[in-house]
């Protein structure tokens, strides 16, 4: 595939490094749940999914994970555009003068990226070669409408078993960074994760991945947090990807801005994002950032269990590659 340079010659697109392709050729899920499918992995959140969720539930404590949207959020212009959210209020105590009664009503209006704080990406958020999930063309996706496939509004509401995968706790720490800035977790030690919570994946669970960076933002290091130690961020390796998708998960979601590890595997970089690709593009799964995963980590801890409920409704903006969520854990 060529494209036109800027002096008119035609010049290689980008293509996969061979090393991803060799994973992506081992992991896709395209035509799985038909050629037309924009759903992706949120296909395995069935009925049963639910009702395991629901067998998770004990002691009736109900956990939030999501961070509070306001001007203190993560972003900071990296990558461009992106912004926290922003407070208008637009009404203060009014009344409506056509209206009978004494009452008076506020009312107001929020402006913020839809990936600024707790979110889900849609399975059109990423693209490669000219396509993004199921093979839709890249195209589908426009400056006036947005994501014409595989939009925010196509998102299933996510009730399942969701599984604490806690690697700092396992190994004795507060975040995984302490042992490395850009941790690269891989299969390997999401199954020592596993392990150590004496649980087994089924298809349609999800996994929250903890490394403890969101620390870095809760205790005022935003900028670390967002930018990384010299852009080194722990989080799910191309070593994991394959782990991923033979325990056919419904998503997974991290604690972090990243999502994924930083430095990629390649030294020249041509594999940035390869776990936002294989994940999004090829797989079709849910995953999303900014996860609080602090106080859930504590709440697992004090209950010894692992496993909790999880109940997360991605809000249907028409249209968006990311969108926000206030996801809840029920232990």
């Amino acid at each position: 595939m060529t494209a036109l340079g800027a002096a008119g010659r035609d010049v290689p697109s980008p293509t996969l490094p061979a090393h991803v392709e060799e994973i992506r050729a081992r992991v896709s899920n395209w035509g799985r749940w038909g050629d037309d499918d924009q759903r992706g992995c949120a296909n395995l959140l069935d009925a049963a999914a639910a009702r395991r969720g629901a067998a998770c539930v004990r002691a009736g404590e109900r956990v939030s994970l999501a961070l509070d949207l306001g001007p203190d959020g993560p972003q900071v212009g990296q990558p461009a555009h992106r912004s926290n959210a922003r407070l208008e209020v637009q009404t203060v105590n009014e009344r409506d003068q056509y209206a009978p009664g004494v009452w008076g009503a506020s009312d107001d209006a929020v402006h913020l990226s839809t990936s600024a704080g707790t979110h889900v990406d849609t399975l059109a958020h990423v693209s490669y070669d000219d396509r993004i999930w199921n093979g839709f063309p890249a195209g589908s996706v426009t400056r006036d409408r947005g994501a014409t496939v595989c939009g925010a509004e196509t998102l299933t509401p996510i009730v399942t078993r969701a599984l604490l995968l806690d690697l700092p706790r396992v190994r004795g720490l507060d975040r995984l960074d302490e042992i490395d800035p850009g941790f690269a977790v891989t299969a390997d030690h999401l199954d020592e994760a596993l392990d150590a919570a004496d649980l087994t994946p089924e298809p349609g669970d999800v996994v929250l991945l903890r490394t403890g960076s969101v620390q870095h933002l809760k205790q005022g290091r935003r900028e670390l947090y967002t930018l990384g130690d010299q852009y080194r961020f722990p989080g799910p390796s191309l070593a994991s990807v394959e782990w991923v998708r033979r325990h056919d998960l419904a998503g997974l979601f991290t604690d972090t801005y990243a999502y994924e590890a930083f430095p990629p595997p390649s030294a020249d970089w041509s594999d940035t994002l390869c776990v936002h690709m294989l994940h999004l593009r090829d797989i079709g799964l849910l995953q999303g950032q900014n996860w609080d995963l602090e106080a859930l980590s504590v709440a697992c801890a004090e209950a010894g269990r692992w496993d909790v409920l999880l109940v997360a409704a991605p809000e249907p903006i028409v249209g968006a590659t990311s969108t926000p969520v206030a996801p809840v854990a029920v232990l």
